[in-house]
């Protein structure tokens, strides 16, 4: 049995996506992992039985993912269910930056003294042009950061007729694939900067993106441009930002991060940081992220992980699975299949997959790997954990 431990409210939806078997709830000790793990997690370090913490679920700036990787605990997120709810957010905010909506519906509150409709119908058509906006079709949006989400907002700005650009040093092939050949990539963030009417943020929070848009960035920014960020509070200098609405070289900055600097200015948009806050994408989160949780623990399967390369294989019925992850660094594999090979373990299938520093591996074997099989894998070089899944082993 499987023990997974819950922080947070989890909807109903994603608890039932645990099987039976399974022991889950809020106050269990020594859990094989952690499913939605609390905000103030980041100042967790691996308990001292860590040993038996196999997958904690939650979002890459929640969790200490260095302390994590070095005990091969790998870290999962719930991304599938945020591109469609962020493409949504941006467009809200760049409308909100674009049409004069909010000062408009802030002037209709006015007007509670009047009781005549037609009065105030009349009067509306006259001050309506106080609140005249432009449009996005024809404007550039330069999106930095070319993901999942990155590549839903371009093909939204696409279907409104807007141009797009975009950046994004770390692109990966399966992301390149999914983006429109209309998006038009940029070599550098600069010359993006230089060439957009509004820029969205669509890039993780790490070390690498911290203040990314900074007074260096903004000092290439097209004069009047809009900045959105949706993504994350660290990748923007708020005071910066700032200085450039002062200076006139941004006209307005839509956030959902809220900070006592941003308030009471009219250029700038702050939301509550409400732009996951749905009733769908909570379940959806929820639903994904019991459901890779265990396809991790019963299989050994990494879907959406931050620190683990993606693995999965079908599982080959009467076969026993052993999973380890290792330093990547060459010959690991072939030790650990010689090992077998002496101990006479036939291996009927596996996959290998790296990640920067790590490597993960599955192998599928015909019987049960005795204990000193898995004594002997665990003893090879640079192998940091092993696993055999259908033996209740550990």
């Amino acid at each position: 049995m499987f023990k997974v431990r819950t922080y947070n409210q989890i909807s109903v939806r994603g608890l039932e996506r645990f099987p039976a078997r399974t022991e889950v709830g809020s106050d269990i000790g020594h859990p094989d992992a952690f499913c939605r793990a609390a905000r103030n997690c980041k100042a967790w370090r691996c308990p001292t039985r860590s040993w038996r913490l196999r997958g904690p679920v939650r979002g890459v700036n929640n969790v200490p993912i260095a302390d994590y990787s070095k005990r091969s605990i790998a870290v999962f997120t719930h991304l599938a269910p945020m591109p469609t709810r962020s493409r949504s957010w941006s467009m809200a905010g760049m409308l909100l930056a674009t049409r004069g909506i909010l000062p408009g519906l802030a002037y209709v509150q006015t007007l509670t003294h009047m009781n005549d409709a037609a009065e105030m119908s009349a009067l509306l058509e006259k001050e309506k042009a106080r609140f005249a906006g432009g449009e996005p079709k024809g404007k550039t949006l330069g999106i930095v950061g070319l993901g999942a989400i990155g590549s839903m907002v371009a093909d939204m700005a696409l279907a409104m007729g807007m141009k797009v650009v975009g950046f994004d040093p770390a692109l990966s092939i399966d992301a390149a694939w999914r983006l429109s050949n209309a998006v038009t990539r940029m070599e550098n963030l600069q010359a993006l900067m230089a060439r957009s009417d509004y820029v969205s943020l669509h890039v993780p929070a790490m070390d690498a993106t911290r203040h990314l848009i900074n007074e260096d960035a903004l000092a290439s920014a097209k004069k009047g441009a809009v900045l959105l960020n949706f993504a994350r509070e660290t990748i923007v200098d708020p005071a910066a930002v700032l200085r450039s609405l002062d200076l006139g070289r941004l006209s307005r900055y839509v956030c959902d991060f809220p900070e006592p600097a941003l308030l009471a200015r009219p250029d700038v948009i702050a939301m509550p940081h409400i732009g996951a806050s749905t009733e769908e994408s909570e379940e959806n989160c929820a639903v994904m992220a019991a459901n890779q949780l265990m396809d991790f623990l019963e299989n050994g399967n990494i879907t959406n992980s931050v620190n683990f390369p993606a693995v999965a294989m079908t599982r080959t019925p009467g076969t026993w699975r052993i999973t380890f992850a290792n330093d990547n660094v060459s010959g690991v594999l072939g030790n650990v299949l010689s090992v077998l090979a002496g101990h006479q373990v036939n291996v009927v299938d596996m996959m290998n997959k790296s990640r920067a520093e790590l490597a993960f591996n599955i192998i599928d074997v015909e019987q049960q790997p005795s204990a000193a099989v898995v004594a002997a894998i665990a003893a090879t070089g640079h192998v940091v954990r092993v696993r055999v899944i259908g033996s209740g082993m550990l």
